[in-house]
């Protein structure tokens, strides 16, 4: 069996590990084979650009090779992906390649799109590349005070990024003196702080107790960079000093080139993972257009599960488990408290009060990455 997996991000190699595990003898014998196709030789600790925008981590502290990543036996190419051709069982790639496969996986990922709010790319800051969080880091090390907005779009990935670097941000402006010069104020698209009832349940009265105001049903409509103020759709307006921007996002343009998925997001099984409509392809993480956070612990348990999955279908000719929707968020309360949001399809979040413990758990993830990447956690 040829599986091929498109993306060298962190649904992609732990699934990709996990099989090579799972299939060691079959992959010796030559009854299965793993190719992962990738846009990038280096793999980035996304989480780790929160830390790097405000001062926390160096970039280069957030990539390994790929390579060296992945176990012995895997095949791995530098080589995007230009065209899927679904109905012959291949892709071809923009370095002019075909791979054939019997099942496909797409683990693509997902991109931040600004342009779809006028001014918003021109004025804002964020923190979901490398180069916006150094730009963002030097940006707030220029701030004096003033009125700082968080202006969030819908979706994006990582559900906790809004909340956590509201909460980061008071400690960094508290530790440089200024935190009495500057007022936060945090907007939210719908009619409460955070998607998720029993987060925003929890997130509201933490910014109460801290001083941050908040307005919820803010849709960004346009950035007037010239007046500094955002307007949103509803009507209203935020003036700020410093725009601080989680926009929305959408999955990758090839993905969109392909017709394989409105927006990117490509139609998926909530419990199988396959793409609708076809029982050879699936999909992890960001790619999917399931109900669930766009995270990376999302993307590594939908990886163990279909990792077991298609092991099963190499090993027996059929699948042994359901994805159930489990997700685990940490959510950064400062710079140094954390708390974490656990649920699954059936079972709500229910986070408790932030504690030193929980963020210096989370501390030790930010290393301890590698080895879930390796799928050893």
């Amino acid at each position: 069996m040829k599986i091929l997996i498109i993306g060298g991000g962190m649904g992609g190699t732990i699934l990709a590990n996990n099989l090579a595990r799972r299939l060691h003898e079959e992959l010796h014998s030559g009854k299965a084979r793993i190719t992962m196709l990738s846009a990038s030789e280096r793999h980035m600790y996304q989480p780790g650009l929160l830390y790097v925008a405000v001062g926390r981590m160096m970039p280069d502290e957030l990539y390994r090779d790929q390579r060296r990543l992945l176990e012995p036996g895997i095949e791995f190419h530098v080589d995007p992906v230009a065209e899927f051709n679904l109905d012959q069982n291949e892709v071809r790639t923009e370095g002019g390649k075909t791979y054939a496969y019997d099942v496909l996986v797409i683990a693509t990922g997902s991109r931040i799109f600004p342009d779809a709010i006028p001014g918003l790319a021109e004025n804002a800051e964020f923190f979901y590349t490398e180069e916006s969080a150094v730009h963002m880091f030097k940006r707030l090390q220029e701030f004096q005070g003033g009125r700082v907005v968080i202006a969030v779009g819908v979706p994006h990935k990582c559900p906790m990024a809004p909340l956590e670097i509201t909460f980061m941000l008071h400690d960094y402006f508290k530790d440089r003196g200024i935190l009495d010069k500057t007022q936060i104020h945090y907007t939210y698209p719908i009619g409460r702080t955070h998607s998720l009832e029993n987060v925003a349940k929890w997130a509201t009265p933490e910014f109460d107790r801290l001083g941050i105001s908040y307005e919820t049903l803010f849709n960004m409509k346009e950035v007037d960079g010239k007046g500094k103020v955002v307007r949103s759709e509803e009507g209203t307006e935020a003036p700020y000093d410093l725009l601080i921007s989680i926009p929305a996002h959408k999955g990758m343009e090839v993905i969109e080139k392909n017709g394989l998925g409105q927006s990117g997001w490509i139609p998926t099984d909530r419990h199988r993972l396959n793409m609708e409509g076809r029982d050879n392809v699936f999909v992890l993480g960001d790619t999917t257009n399931l109900p669930i956070s766009k995270a990376g612990s999302t993307a590594h348990f939908e990886a163990d599960a279909l990792a077991e999955n298609l092991a099963a279908l190499v090993k027996i000719g059929a699948p042994v488990r359901d994805y159930d929707g489990k997700v685990f968020c940490f959510i950064e309360a400062g710079k140094d408290r954390a708390t974490y949001a656990m649920f699954t399809y059936q079972n709500p979040p229910s986070p408790k009060p932030p504690t030193k413990a929980v963020h210096w758990f989370k501390m030790a993830y930010n290393k301890l990455y590698w080895a879930s990447a390796r799928g050893l956690l």
